[in-house]
């Protein structure tokens, strides 16, 4: 193991696994998560199971993008996750069947539907799939959590990250969850 990351082990614990049920109530609930804070998107999570009580494409396409959006989606990821809702409904994208494909056919099924970028997707394979060498591109927590181990003195850009990050290939993922033990441990 990766000398910087066992400090870190030794330092705040075995991560804890994150896992989540497949399905589309994960990939709702990661695309809320796209470009805000965990607390941001699980507030409006927890809005939505309180009113949907089982988050299904069925009871998502019921809600309509403006009833989503009175949950506090905003308007673009209200329609992404009601696109998503068609997309399962009509057969075009089957999650039980994605879970069974190699990654980079999981990963560019994911990537045709439209408001799913290559963080949702990566982080649908590490945190859904459960996928051991994913490495989720410009996650800003992972950015700065290799930066402080790696003692860089700027937060890495995806270039340089993902070199970082490539030395802990086969088990990205486990690096990936370390850091953001780390990053989640110092900012409490």
């Amino acid at each position: 193991m990766d000398k910087d990351l066992a400090v870190l082990v030794d330092k705040y614990g075995a991560p804890p696994l994150w896992a989540r049920k497949p399905g589309y109530a994960a990939l709702v609930h990661i695309i809320l998560e796209q470009q805000v804070s965990l607390a941001s998107a699980k507030a409006i999570f927890e809005r939505l199971k309180t009113e949907a009580k089982d988050i299904t494409p069925e009871v998502v396409k019921k809600l309509t993008v403006d009833g989503l959006c009175e949950l506090g989606f905003t308007g673009q990821k209200a329609q992404y996750c009601h696109g998503l809702a068609e997309l399962i409904n009509s057969k075009q994208l089957d999650l039980k069947k994605l879970a069974r494909c190699d990654e980079n056919t999981a990963r560019e099924s994911l990537l045709n539907v439209r408001g799913i970028g290559p963080w949702t997707a990566d982080i649908y394979l590490l945190m859904v799939l459960r996928r051991p060498d994913i490495w989720p591109d410009g996650d800003l927590a992972l950015a700065e959590s290799a930066r402080r181990i790696k003692r860089l003195r700027k937060r890495p850009d995806v270039e340089k990250l993902r070199k970082v990050a490539s030395a802990w290939s086969p088990w990205r993922s486990v690096a990936a969850r370390i850091l953001w033990h780390a990053y989640l441990s110092e900012r409490q």
